[in-house]
C-alpha cells in the first residue's frame, strides 16, 4: 500500500495522540456483506462491546447501492468496526479490508460522495448515540429482517391479484412455454421449470446464454409459443435484456419477475413483476422472487383445466414407482 495522502498520515498521528484507533469495538451488526475465505477476521468478541446503533445507521447508508463484491468486502469491514469507521484513514480501511486504496475511493463514490474524506466526515456528523446491550439485530438476523420486509412488501403488492392473474393465463396459454434464467436467475426459472412441468405440456427452459439462446426462442416461436417467463436478477446479464428484446421482436409477450420496476429488462416486458432481492449478505438472498414465482405456477394452475388431473397422474405414477419416501 501506499504511504497515503497528507490527510491519512496526519489521522494516523491523531490516533497515537489517544483518538480511537481503527482496531476497536465494532459491531457485526451490519447490513453489508461479509467478504470472501481470506478476509478481514472478525473482531474479538471480548473487544467489539457488541452490536450498536452506528451499524445499523451504516447499514441504512448502504442500502439502495448496488455494490460490487469488492466494495461489499470493504461495506462490511466499516460494519464490523462501526464506531471507528469515522476516524480510519483510507489506507487503514484498505488494510483492514484487504482491498486497495483506489478501491476504498470507488467505494466512497459508489454511495455518492464526491470521495473518501467526504464520505468520512458524513459519518461522524452522524455518529450515533451508544447502543443500549442487545439492542439490535447481528448481521445474519438483519439479513433474516431485511428478507421479512421484501416478503412483506410483496404480500402488499398482492393484495391487487390481476397482475399475477393476468400473467398466469398468459403462461398457461403458451404452447411451450419458454422460461429464461440466467446466473443469478438460474435458479429461479430452474425452479419454476421443474414445478410448472407437472402441470404445463411443454416448458422449455432456457438457463444457458450464447448464440444458442436466439435460435431456441426461434424454436419455441416455431412451435407455437405465445409468451416467454423470465426471472431477471442483479448483476442483470447484458444477453438478458438482448434475449428480451429479440423475443418482443419474434412476438411473444414477455413477462418478467424481476428484482425491481426499474432494472434495465423493464422496457423490454409487458407485464413486469418486481419483487426485492436481500443485499445484506456476501451474495443477494432471493426469497421474495422465488416466492412469487411460487405464486405465478399457482396462477398457471388455476388457468389451466386439466392442472389437477395431470398433478393427480403424477402421483398415481410416483406412487407406482416408488419414488418418494414418504
Amino acid at each position: 500500500m501506499g504511504a497515503g495522502t497528507g490527510e491519512d498520515r496526519g489521522e494516523r498521528h491523531a490516533a497515537q495522540r489517544g483518538e480511537p484507533p481503527y482496531g476497536g469495538r465494532g459491531g457485526r451488526d451490519g447490513k453489508a456483506a461479509g467478504g470472501p475465505p481470506g478476509g478481514p477476521a472478525s473482531p474479538d468478541p471480548a473487544e467489539s462491546g457488541g452490536p450498536g446503533p452506528g451499524a445499523a445507521r451504516l447499514q441504512k447508508l448502504f442500502e439502495g447501492h448496488r455494490l460490487t463484491p469488492t466494495q461489499r468486502r470493504i461495506a462490511h469491514c466499516m460494519v464490523r468496526r462501526a464506531a471507528d469507521a469515522p476516524f480510519l484513514s483510507s489506507v487503514e480501511l484498505a488494510e483492514l479490508a484487504g482491498v486497495s486504496q483506489p478501491s476504498v475511493t470507488r467505494f466512497a463514490v459508489a454511495l455518492g460522495f464526491d470521495g473518501y474524506p467526504a464520505l468520512r466526515k458524513h459519518l461522524r456528523d452522524v455518529t450515533p448515540a451508544p447502543a443500549a446491550p442487545g439492542g439490535a439485530y447481528n448481521e445474519y438476523q438483519q439479513a433474516v429482517q431485511e428478507e421479512i420486509e421484501n416478503l412483506r412488501h410483496l404480500a402488499a403488492q398482492l393484495a391487487d391479484p390481476s397482475p399475477v392473474i393476468r400473467a398466469g393465463r398468459l403462461l398457461a396459454g403458451s404452447r411451450p412455454l419458454p422460461v429464461l434464467g440466467l446466473r443469478a436467475a438460474s435458479a429461479q426459472a430452474h425452479g419454476f421449470a421443474y414445478f410448472a412441468r407437472k402441470v404445463h405440456p411443454d416448458v422449455r427452459l432456457l438457463d444457458e446464454g450464447g448464440t444458442m439462446l436466439a435460435d431456441r426462442i426461434d424454436a419455441a416461436v416455431r412451435a407455437g409459443a405465445g409468451a416467454l417467463l423470465c426471472f431477471a436478477l442483479p448483476r442483470h446479464p447484458r444477453e438478458v435484456v438482448q434475449a428480451l428484446e429479440y423475443a418482443r421482436a419474434a412476438g411473444l409477450t414477455v413477462v418478467t419477475v424481476a428484482d425491481s420496476a426499474f432494472a434495465p429488462v423493464a422496457r423490454h416486458s409487458d407485464l413486469l413483476l418486481p419483487a426485492a432481492v436481500g443485499t445484506g449478505l456476501a451474495f443477494d438472498t432471493a426469497c421474495s422472487p422465488m416466492l412469487l414465482g411460487r405464486v405465478l405456477l399457482e396462477a398457471m394452475c388455476d388457468a389451466l383445466p386439466d392442472a389437477q388431473a395431470r398433478l393427480e397422474e403424477f402421483d398415481a405414477g410416483a406412487a407406482a414407482r416408488g419414488l418418494f419416501m414418504e
